[in-house]
């Protein structure tokens, strides 16, 4: 099994499911942050037992399934809560499954989930020189597929190496289409705890690579913003908590916004990533903080340089927007043949 905490349907994990069915479980392999989710983000997850069940991390130094794990294993199960969002890691976890599987002749069963970023595709396409962990295909920030279609999408573009192709079934979601608004039985990682984080969460994981925190190590992550050089009334303080061991601007006062009443007048509903954020945070900074605005992960995280170039010019948000516009176009073209829901 591919799995986490999210991996539950009527609150019976996927795990508890198949023991009381009677079916054979070798190893459950898990994405960051770990089989219980309470792993920090980019934190070491120590392999450990689960029910007796060798839980096996596919973060950190090992990312790919080694062979020898897949001797004699008839069939995978994939079952992830995605959030639609490139630098979200468990495509990337899905890319290394599917590679292990394909290079051992192994299936993989795809259990879809819903994803809330479904329903638009907004953001720079990903280029590559800047592909990592947190950013491994050519698309865009939010590319509007649930992790089943974009399973396809990774096999039917020969994504994986040496144009290997991967076993797989995908087990569709019933009744669900693209305008459906979903809830959570768990979250889906640490540090996103609510349906209004994860909705803020494409545009405002952009902060992770600069000097703004995002209100890890509070009691509402991704739902503000601010620094201690801001000056603004919302006043937050990070503190090690749950998913936040050491918290950017431990126990300092930060100054900002609170995002928390942002969906108040548009239910629930987000149509494009929100590059206010940034353009305002980048503003407010002083100017003798400038300079150390950005640091490395930045481009990573944008997928190119050029947003990080178009922030520190004073370019619009129409015309960021304008850049991206032919390569989204040409991903929409490729998006279209993996739909599996209207």
């Amino acid at each position: 099994l591919v799995v986490n905490q999210s991996s539950v349907l009527n609150n019976v994990h996927l795990v508890d499911t198949l023991i009381n069915l009677g079916i054979s479980i070798n190893y459950i392999f898990t994405p960051e942050h770990g089989f219980s989710g309470n792993f920090n983000a980019g934190e070491h997850v120590e392999n450990s037992l689960y029910n007796g069940i060798p839980t096996i991390s596919l973060y950190g130094e090992n990312k790919e399934i080694q062979d020898f794990y897949l001797q004699d294993i008839d069939i995978i199960l994939f079952d992830l809560q995605d959030v639609g969002v490139r630098f979200y890691t468990y495509i990337s976890t899905l890319h290394y499954v599917m590679e292990a599987c394909a290079k051992n002749n192994t299936h993989l069963i795809l259990l879809d989930r819903p994803n809330p970023h479904v329903s638009y595709v907004d953001g720079p396409v990903l280029e590559n020189n800047f592909v990592s962990f947190v950013g491994m295909h050519k698309v865009p920030v939010v590319y509007g597929m649930t992790i089943g279609e974009y399973s396809l999408m990774i096999n039917g573009e020969k994504w994986l190496k040496d144009d290997l192709i991967c076993s797989i079934e995908v087990v569709k979601i019933v009744n669900y289409n693209r305008s459906c608004i979903i809830q959570y039985e768990n979250p889906p990682s640490p540090n996103l705890r609510s349906l209004p984080a994860i909705l803020l969460y494409p545009s405002l994981c952009f902060f992770e690579g600069t000097t703004i925190s995002v209100g890890r190590g509070t009691d509402y992550p991704f739902e503000m913003y601010g620094a201690p050089f801001f000056n603004a009334n919302y006043q937050f303080k990070p503190e090690s908590n749950f998913g936040a061991n050491n918290p950017k601007y431990h126990k300092e006062t930060c100054y900002g916004f609170n995002l928390q009443n942002y969906f108040t007048h548009n239910k629930l509903r987000v149509t494009q990533i929100n590059l206010g954020f940034l353009i305002h945070a980048y503003n407010l900074t002083p100017d003798y903080l400038k300079s150390d605005f950005f640091n490395p992960f930045f481009n990573n995280l944008a997928g190119n340089d050029k947003l990080k170039s178009q922030i520190i010019n004073n370019v619009s948000e129409s015309d960021i927007r304008k850049s991206w516009a032919v390569d989204l176009q040409e991903f929409m073209l490729i998006r279209s043949k993996y739909l599996l829901y209207n």
